[in-house]
């Protein structure tokens, strides 16, 4: 008997279907189909040929391709019993659960006392899957590798979109072409990685940002991970996401993937970027205080690294709320002997030597400027030169000789001891100041991969939610080392990149748009030459660029000008003015004819509204600026588009662009299918235009 299930939320129809009692597949994934295609009927449509140098059938591409159906590609699970043996599970059909918007599958091998489980969640608020899968066995076994369910990459596809980085370089978005075989990513340094953010998009030939349909995907899991695209011998194509290999270092009875998100869109890759953003914004991240507008952040560190002088940051905290801030965050050096990064990290006292009467004089000065304090921990790790390490080296992960990174270790945060005594350390400083963020911080890889090291982790930060609950925490790790919706369940804010350069910021948040809302995104106002690549930018383009997600400084403002004060005050005031709408507004990414130019749209939710940031890197190949077509307007509308920053206009500029002296009036019709003349400009600047419905 065949079985036959499907999702549909108005955006996209998901089909699975068996062959008798094996594991389903997915036999469609795509544009909404009419109920009168039963899913019998497309599963039986779905049948493909084969010929000769086959088999005499075709293996399906099952949720968990198994070896043991001959199956010619990578298998969804590998693992053997406690002797060493590799185990061949033959899973069949045992129950289904099933409602509108949720498909729970369970399958069992009855010799072997294996159940293989899969869940699937459609969101119709936002066009995501959620899916995941559950292995239990009635006898331990190692797991060596297991995926989340297993979904097709469609056929009229010639590449892959995936993202790779560096540190003060993340989210570099790469084309590869499919081919026959494998295109495999694998992030074995225990956290999802500045090198391997676990995502990938997968647009159908001709798909640019705003047209075309595409295919997301996005692991949830901050432990490492793997990813396979594979290219099948007979042309089908698959895609499998789970944990790193073998980073299930003991036996057990039960495991689980991370959540794998999936969305299709037929409305080019902002379609998946916008289920993306409104997903982590709406339905994962637990915002401390959802209704409060996101504050204006300032952060002390590039403005006195590890030298804390309480007079001097109580300067820096007065000057920071003359320019608009909204939050103090104290960074790293205010505990145990920290004058640099070789020391005192698990000392998680307070150093009486900066801080004689405690953090009490500077908290205190930072509440009386009306201002949030937020306070850097690194709890993860330990130094080392550290009294927690010389009372107890066998907290440490992996072997005592390994390589140090930035002359620092891990702490085995799957000891109970461990997390005891940081949920303490934390703990007691959060009840005795008015602390209400957590700036957590991990820099350096983990010497093994464990996925054991992630749970526990995620178990602290849990504990830390329940008990104080009114403490947002960011997630950094070096900057982008640690960015994904697993981590995002139990944090509110990323630090997309320690480069605070607004050129390399521009590339980064981009990039990273493609499934990072602006509410989550820190984004900081650095110092006027950029401490991590020496460049020099001035403060408009500092600003505005900071202004297009979470806004922050992190630079000793009592070092900038006069001018440069009125500047980003305004700007500052300006992002006030406009986060409500744009912290739940969607970042559409726009194709500009132009490849110097990147160029973005946020455009409110209830699109009456929205801002266009045209960002100039570096100098055109042709004169004149090319016009730039904007999207998902009404057409039948009219807009007033005015452009906002008029005082960045060069004398370079000779013409008479009409958005240079006045607003424009016109169709949304036109501005879609024309696009903004916008004025000549030089490189690493940016235009800002705002537009709104006449009719409001």
């Amino acid at each position: 008997m065949s079985h036959c299930w499907r999702l549909d939320d108005g955006r996209q129809t998901l089909v699975l279907a068996t062959k008798g009692d094996l594991l389903p597949q997915v036999v469609y994934w795509g544009k909404p189909l009419p109920t009168s295609d039963t899913s019998a009927v497309l599963a039986e449509a779905h049948q493909q040929d084969f010929t000769g140098g086959m088999l005499d059938g075709n293996p399906d591409l099952s949720l968990c391709p198994e070896a043991s159906q001959s199956f010619p590609g990578q298998p969804g699970l590998r693992c053997r019993n406690t002797q060493g043996a590799l185990l061949h599970p033959k899973f069949r059909f045992l129950s289904a659960e099933e409602s509108a918007n949720n498909l729970v599958l369970t399958y069992q091998d009855t010799a072997l006392g294996i159940t293989y489980e899969a869940n699937f969640v459609l969101t119709p608020q936002t066009g995501l899957i959620t899916a995941w899968t559950r292995l239990t066995s009635t006898k331990p076994i190692w797991l060596q590798w297991l995926a989340a369910p297993v979904f097709p990459a469609p056929q009229n596809s010639s590449e892959m979109l995936d993202v790779s980085g560096r540190w003060i370089g993340e989210f570099q978005i790469n084309t590869v072409p499919w081919s026959a075989g494998i295109h495999l990513r694998e992030s074995r340094t225990g956290r999802s990685g500045h090198e391997h953010f676990p995502g990938l998009v997968i647009p159908e030939s001709g798909t640019n940002n705003t047209t075309g349909q595409a295919y997301g995907f996005h692991y949830g899991w901050s432990g490492g991970h793997k990813m396979i695209a594979e290219e099948l011998p007979d042309g089908r194509r698959q895609v499998q996401f789970g944990n790193a290999t073998d980073s299930e270092l003991t036996s057990g009875l039960q495991y689980e993937t991370a959540k794998l998100y999936a969305v299709f869109s037929d409305q080019g890759l902002n379609g998946c970027a916008v289920a993306f953003q409104r997903h982590l914004r709406d339905h994962i991240v637990k915002f401390a205080k959802a209704a409060m507008p996101r504050p204006v952040h300032y952060n002390c560190w590039e403005a006195i690294y590890f030298d804390h002088d309480i007079s001097v940051l109580k300067q820096i905290a007065t000057k920071a709320k003359s320019l608009g801030a909204e939050r103090f965050v104290l960074d790293d050096g205010w505990f145990g002997h920290r004058d640099d990064d070789t020391t005192s990290l698990g000392d998680w006292q307070i150093d009486s030597r900066k801080y004689p009467d405690g953090l009490g004089p500077i908290v205190d000065h930072v509440s009386a400027l009306d201002m949030q304090f937020g306070l850097w921990f690194e709890p993860e790790m330990v130094s080392p030169n550290s009294a927690l390490y010389r009372a107890h080296p066998d907290w440490v992960l992996g072997p005592a000789d390994q390589l140090l990174g930035r002359k620092q270790m891990v702490l085995d945060m799957s000891l109970q001891e461990v997390s005891e005594y940081l949920f303490n350390s934390i703990a007691v400083l959060l009840r005795k100041y008015d602390i209400t963020y957590i700036k957590w911080d991990h820099n350096r890889v983990l010497p093994i991969s464990d996925a054991d090291q992630t749970r526990a982790s995620y178990a602290l930060l849990a504990r830390l939610q329940i008990n104080f609950p009114h403490v947002e925490i960011e997630t950094c790790a070096s900057g982008g080392g640690r960015i994904d919706f697993g981590i995002l369940n139990h944090t509110q804010r990323v630090w997309l990149s320690d480069s605070n350069d607004a050129l390399e910021r521009s590339r980064i948040q981009h990039a990273a748009a493609l499934f990072l809302p602006s509410a989550v995104t820190g984004s900081h106002v650095g110092p006027r030459q950029c401490h991590t690549t020496g460049r020099v930018f001035n403060m408009e383009y500092r600003a505005w660029v900071a202004a297009q997600r979470h806004m922050g400084f992190e630079m000793d403002p009592r070092q900038i000008s006069d001018l440069e004060t009125q500047t980003l005050s305004d700007i500052t005031q300006w992002y006030k003015d406009n986060r409500k709408w744009m912290m739940q507004a969607d970042i559409l990414r726009l194709d500009s004819s132009d490849p110097s130019v990147i160029a973005e749209m946020q455009l409110a939710q209830d699109r009456s509204r929205f801002v266009v940031f045209s960002n100039q890197l570096e100098t055109s190949a042709q004169i004149n600026p090319r016009p730039l077509r904007l999207t998902q307007l009404d057409p039948n509308d009219t807009y007033i588009v005015e452009l906002k920053n008029p005082s960045a206009i060069h004398k370079l500029s000779r013409g008479n662009p009409l958005l240079k002296s006045r607003k424009l009036q016109i169709s949304g019709a036109w501005l879609m299918a024309h696009g903004l003349n916008l004025p000549y400009t030089m490189p690493s600047s940016v235009w800002v235009v705002e537009g709104k419905k006449l009719s409001l």
